[in-house]
């Protein structure tokens, strides 16, 4: 498998990853909101032994209890996203990739914080907080599905 490569804004961050995500899923929780401020975040998860930083170093934010986000020092781009709750993996941000047309979603999560005037026209399922301890059945589906 080839590598996947990413940066920040100004190219200070560089990082790659190998091999197969973990998942990719859209977010609407007001963290993220608020972490890129922008109606919903796009993330990938990537198990850490194939992910790593290839040039700079980002900064450190720690957002709340066990979460870490990393950034750029000097544009500012958010980077990375790790929470001890999901040890051994970490998230990146789709859009920081140089190609990301290879990021195919799966679903929606945290679609009960979703700012009411925005929304995604796919046919995705949707959970109204999180896939995490099991919840397999969506609560519902995007407005395309047929």
């Amino acid at each position: 498998m080839s590598d996947i490569r990413g940066h920040c804004s100004c190219g200070e961050i560089r990082f790659l990853y190998r091999g197969d995500t973990k998942w990719e899923l859209h977010c609407h929780c007001e963290s993220c909101r608020r972490a890129t401020s922008s109606p919903m975040t796009t993330w990938i998860s990537v198990p850490n032994e194939n992910f790593e930083f290839t040039s700079g170093t980002p900064s450190e934010y720690a957002s709340s209890p066990g979460v870490v986000r990393r950034f750029c020092p000097n544009c500012g781009s958010q980077l990375s996203f790790e929470t001890e709750k999901m040890p051994g993996e970490i998230h990146l941000y789709a859009v920081s990739l140089e190609n990301p047309s290879v990021v195919t979603p799966t679903c929606h999560v945290f679609e009960g914080e979703k700012i009411e005037w925005f929304d995604v026209h796919d046919d995705l399922p949707r959970y109204r907080t999180t896939r995490m301890g099991g919840k397999l059945e969506p609560d519902h589906y995007g407005p395309k599905r047929e």
